[in-house]
């Protein structure tokens, strides 16, 4: 029985779940043997990490793929090494069993270039004692000679290896199709149009701990080293009976210390997912206090006009007073003048204290990221904020507000419609954007304004 299935109930409603209904096809093997490359190659998109290093995938990554009318999930493993000679080997080695434990069929993959290894042996050896269909996969084999000396993978006592080459495609649909034919139809769920909430900050701030804490289940890998994570991560569950959608990413370090290849590949996805979520939590670390770098990132969310809620975690190493809390949350807002809109939580991912809090404080960003105002009202509001505070005068002309419209929300943007665009000022910009948020609130979201000159489409 796997972990998933063993855990009690999540506390406070948080309760992980299945995100589709769809069947699950687990891709395990060592390190390097491609299994990356082939998840990509099966979905048809680069959605995991690939590059030439041993270990890169550490978290389980999952796909959905439909192939001749058959609806199917891919999820894609760490290196498995029984041996324990790479970082992290232990804590790989459970996420490949609870991903096994969860599949209906296993792609064991091993590479047809290097040949049959005491490592394939040893994984081998752990999958014949699991109770599920395993198909043997041998990768790399894109060369008549490679496809023929695949044979000597029969030693492992699997069955037949399947030839693919996941870098070329050969032999993929093939596998696919055989696939289809093996997999159960797949189950009807709904499909979660929920909140998305990106949990993102500095390496080592706790966001692996945090996602885990949120869900009840050791759903990525919790590690003391920075950069334990590189792949973002989307897990769906329910919080109160509302669906949300959870995305775990690497952290993100100052462009200095970004290191070439897959560490930049895994910052830049963690920014993208960022940009992808309704909501943004950004983390930070209480022992450190707000640093440079976190106010860098809560830019980056700001500027991607994403919901967010600053949280301040590891907050059971605080000193108890309210004094500190209160001098703590001064030097935040000070720091981050530039999202004064933005909620501030404290938080414990390790105790699980203010979780139930800061994602109440989420749910709400969200709701007024929905927020929509009538054209009347909004019209009303400006040209009362403009007759208490006249536009500055520019080369000896004013801007002139024409006429004001909500266009769309998830952003809440507004567009200005104005005699002369250019005369606008960014004090006046702020100005009337506070006005904004005085009458209607936006609790926690950045609010889109755009000013078009007369004649402008």
């Amino acid at each position: 029985m796997s972990r998933r299935a063993r855990m009690e109930t999540p506390p406070a409603e948080r309760q992980a779940t299945a995100p589709t209904g769809h069947p699950v096809v687990a891709l395990v093997g060592r390190p390097n043997v491609g299994k990356s490359a082939l998840f990509n190659r099966m979905l048809g998109g680069r959605k995991a990490l690939v590059e030439e290093a041993a270990g890169t995938t550490r978290d389980r990554v999952y796909g959905d793929v439909e192939w001749h009318g058959k609806r199917f999930r891919i999820v894609d493993t760490g290196g498995l090494l029984m041996d324990g000679s790479l970082p992290y080997s232990e804590l790989v080695r459970s996420q490949v069993e609870t991903a096994a434990a969860e599949a209906e069929v296993i792609l064991f993959v091993v590479d047809g270039k290097e040949g049959l290894t005491a490592g394939d042996r040893d994984v081998a050896d752990r999958l014949r004692r699991v109770a599920k269909p395993v198909l043997l996969v041998a990768n790399k084999t894109e060369s008549e000679y490679r496809r023929e000396a695949a044979v000597e993978f029969y030693e492992l006592g699997l069955g037949e290896p399947i030839a693919v080459s996941a870098l070329h495609g050969m032999g993929v649909g093939d596998l696919m199709d055989m696939l289809a034919d093996m997999l159960p139809e797949s189950a009807v769920v709904e499909p979660s149009t929920g909140l998305s909430i990106a949990i993102v900050g500095r390496p080592n701030v706790g966001k692996s701990m945090l996602t885990n804490t949120i869900l009840g289940e050791e759903r990525v890998i919790v590690s003391e080293t920075p950069g334990t994570t590189r792949d973002s991560i989307d897990t769906p569950f329910e919080y109160e009976g509302r669906k949300l959608t959870l995305i775990d990413t690497a952290g993100i370090r100052r462009r200095g210390r970004v290191e070439v290849g897959v560490e930049k590949h895994a910052v830049m996805r963690a920014q993208a997912a960022a940009q992808r979520a309704d909501v943004g939590l950004v983390l930070i670390d209480a022992g450190e206090g707000l640093t440079a770098q976190d106010a860098h990132i809560a830019g980056l969310v700001a500027d991607s006009f994403v919901g967010m809620v600053l949280v301040v975690n590891k907050w059971d190493l605080a000193p108890p007073e309210p004094v500190y809390r209160k001098e703590f949350s001064r030097i935040v807002r000070h720091r981050l003048r530039f999202a004064p809109w933005a909620p501030l939580s404290f938080v414990s991912a390790k105790e699980g204290s203010g979780i139930d809090a800061m994602l109440a404080e989420a749910l709400h960003v969200g709701e007024e990221r929905q927020k929509r105002l009538p054209t009347a009202e909004v019209n009303a509001i400006v040209q009362r904020a403009i007759g208490e505070r006249s536009p500055p005068s520019t080369r000896g002309r004013k801007m002139k507000v024409l006429y004001v419209t909500q266009a769309q929300t998830a952003p809440p943007t507004f567009v200005f419609f104005v005699n002369d665009a250019s005369l606008l000022h960014f004090s006046y910009r702020r100005y009337l954007e506070n006005r904004l948020r005085q009458t209607y609130g936006f609790d926690g979201t950045p609010l889109k304004l755009i000013f078009k000159s007369r004649g402008e489409q």
